[in-house]
């Protein structure tokens, strides 16, 4: 489990087809092999380190459904571990487990405050809700506006500079994943919601048996 604060923007020194090399430091403390790390939101296995890099291999499915098969070396990424047991939530519980990638829609600046617009696909916007969390490659937002496709962000100086989203430019994709609480919501409501049957309309006086 993450907070969607990000600890450090690592660095890519190789991009081959299942795998990433990764240049990092203060990440690499109390790092072990089979841990977790989230590289742009996405929760991978780490499996190999050195002092100054790790490894992790990518599954072709993780490959589909996010934007780490588009990284290169040189590329910034966004670096979070795990939160530990008892530890402080700065942002909201994020799995690291991507619905789906967004596209970068729109910038615009008010003084020193980015807003960015993505544009979401339908199974992204049904969890959206204003002033709601969402985790945009990893980084943990605050959703300030939304339609019926696309949201929009505020990314405050600090974000800018410790994250890779100070950076972006429009008509990039990056990774979304939704605040796991909603789709626990969604689940219970469908679970209340059986719809009208005969046994409800006789149970509640409709019918006579």
């Amino acid at each position: 489990m993450f907070t969607g604060i990000v600890e450090e923007i690592g660095r890519v020194t190789l991009a081959s087809p299942g795998n990433l090399v990764i240049a990092t430091r203060p990440v690499l403390k109390e790092m072990e092999g089979g841990q977790s790390i989230a590289i742009n939101g996405v929760c991978l296995t780490v499996t190999d380190f050195g002092a100054n890099s790790f490894s992790v291999d990518i599954m072709p499915e993780t490959l589909s459904r996010t934007n780490l098969g588009l990284l290169s070396a040189g590329d910034g990424v966004n670096l979070e571990r795990p939160v530990a047991l008892g530890g402080q939530l700065g942002g909201h519980l994020v799995q690291g487990h991507v619905d789906a990638t967004g596209r970068i829609a729109s910038i615009r600046w008010e003084d020193q405050t980015m807003l960015v617009g993505f544009e979401a696909p339908a199974e992204v916007m049904r969890y959206v809700v204003d002033k709601g969390f969402i985790a945009v490659d990893g980084v943990s937002l605050t959703v300030v506006a939304k339609d019926v496709s696309s949201f929009q962000v505020s990314i405050v100086d600090y974000t800018q500079k410790h994250t890779t989203l100070g950076s972006v430019r429009v008509g990039e994709l990056v990774n979304l994943e939704v605040d796991i609480i909603a789709k626990y919501v969604e689940q219970l409501s469908l679970a209340r919601r059986p719809g009208i049957t005969v046994d409800f309309l006789q149970e509640h006086g409709f019918l006579v048996s």
